[in-house]
């Protein structure tokens, strides 16, 4: 049952009524009941998988401040860590693992030693797992008092709206609402209603309509010249911005009519004037995360190796994010790409600056712009190894095909004229926002008549253009 569906609506909107119907002190729990159920509906085992971290950093981070001995205190972090983690090692990189084994028997005389892969990766298990691990790290360094209810635990990690694909929240601030803030909030309807109706735009209309033209060059490269490639390449970042984006704005959306404020997880990144500004555009929540939790220690550690240490910290950083998507070659180079430029970008940052500086350039939005346009090539071309190819030999096959097949497109011209004004027109409204927030308001436009056209219009651009029978979101598979 995905955002999307209208089961899901149903689901909701019954949901919502009997939600406010209620005394707020019962709330939470409606909360909890809703979102076992609701995960429950994907595969009923997963609830288990699911309620065993609740138990796991429930008890974990009460053990924490019971122990005051900070050798015991340390040892026991890093074994609740480890039973935390557990399961997404295991259910995420078995089939990973399992395949290289596979591969080197079948090399070998005897084949068949190993059946084929057959674990079945539970939805928003990363996600959740990291809101987890984030959770129990706070409480291990005393930034947060551990949770004394271990249902309000549960509540944390099933959320619904974000346990598929997150945003990844802290947990702090999501015990606090869950506790003080789940009251009927006419603007923070509003603004959910808003989000809710955005997101299913860039999932429904961009995104799917870009999986139905992409998705056919991605699994005949064979049979795509090489140009096609090249322009498959190119759309590719918007299909994942309205996919993931659009799931992202709908998490949010439906958060807040419920009360509860959700982080905004992207911010116009195609308007990013260098990578390390893109990284803070692009799923903010999961670099929050890997920042806070994974580059600053490295960094810690490393603080005496001055620059050196920190292009260490963002190669080993990026490294580990590549392995998080799969633990596969194509991840790993994927990783290693964003690590390199990144690295790039911390040694010749003063020189630029002084050039920018020099030259004016920080407010000359001409500048801007093309700074935005190499960065976005330069995330499209990763893509190759971070994107929809599975092996090694097919990201360098399409890498060849690129730049040695100069047979002509082949694709309809006519749908990919749609794409290009569906992809102008979320251009020229986040361009607006970036650069002009003042001008042409469309949904917090002060004139009801002006909003309520900009609601009608997204709305009739879902109705005529919105694939509905793609109910899959790119993200669920991580």
């Amino acid at each position: 049952m995905v955002f999307t569906s209208f089961e899901f609506i149903i689901f909701f909107l019954s949901l919502s009524i009997f939600y406010f119907s209620i005394s707020i002190k019962y709330r939470w729990k409606l909360l909890l009941i809703s979102s076992l159920f609701f995960y429950g509906l994907i595969k009923p085992i997963f609830i288990l998988i699911l309620l065993f971290i609740s138990i796991t950093i429930y008890l974990g981070s009460i053990l924490f401040e019971k122990i005051h001995f900070e050798k015991y205190k340390f040892y026991s972090f890093i074994i609740i860590l480890l039973i935390t983690i557990a399961p997404l090692l295991f259910f995420k990189y078995f089939n990973s693992i399992n395949q290289y084994i596979l591969t080197f028997f079948e090399r070998a005389p005897s084949k068949n030693i190993l059946s084929n892969s057959w674990l079945i990766l539970p939805i928003g298990i990363s996600y959740y797992t990291f809101m987890a691990v984030g959770y129990i790290t706070d409480v291990y360094n005393e930034k947060i008092k551990a949770e004394k209810n271990l249902f309000m635990v549960m509540l944390f990690i099933s959320f619904f709206p974000l346990v598929m694909s997150g945003p990844i929240e802290r947990a702090e601030k999501m015990f606090d609402q869950f506790r003080n803030k789940l009251f009927f909030d006419y603007k923070k309807v509003i603004y959910g209603f808003q989000m809710i109706l955005w997101g299913m735009f860039l999932k429904l209309v961009l995104a799917d309509n870009l999986s139905l033209f992409l998705n056919p060059i991605f699994e005949n490269i064979n049979y795509s010249s090489g140009k096609t490639i090249l322009l498959a390449i190119s759309l590719y970042p918007f299909q994942i911005y309205g996919d993931l984006g659009g799931y992202s704005l709908l998490a949010i959306g439906f958060s807040s009519i419920l009360g509860v404020h959700v982080r905004i997880n992207f911010k116009r990144p195609f308007f990013s004037t260098s990578m390390s500004n893109f990284w803070r555009r692009w799923h903010i929540s999961l670099i929050s995360w890997i920042t806070d939790y994974i580059y600053t220690p490295i960094t810690f550690f490393l603080r005496k190796n001055g620059l050196f240490g920190i292009i260490l910290s963002l190669l080993l950083t990026f490294l580990i994010a590549g392995l998080w998507h799969d633990a596969t070659l194509p991840f790993v180079i994927w990783g290693l790409i964003q690590g390199v430029v990144l690295s790039l970008e911390a040694i010749t940052k003063s020189s630029r600056l002084k050039i920018f500086n020099k030259n004016s350039l920080n407010n000359n939005i001409f500048f801007k712009v093309c700074c935005s346009i190499l960065v976005y090539f330069i995330f499209s071309f990763s893509l190759i190894f971070g994107g929809p190819f599975e092996s090694l030999n097919e990201c360098l096959f399409v890498i060849e095909k690129i730049f040695l097949n100069n047979e002509s497109f082949s694709f309809s011209k006519i749908e990919l004229l749609k794409l290009i004004i569906l992809i102008s027109l979320v251009l020229f409204l986040e361009f607006k926002q970036e650069y002009y927030p003042e001008k042409l308001k469309l949904f917090r436009n002060k004139n009801l008549l002006i909003r309520w056209i900009s609601y009608l219009s997204i709305i009739l651009f879902i109705v005529l253009l919105g694939v509905f029978s793609n109910d899959n979101f790119i993200y669920f598979q991580f």
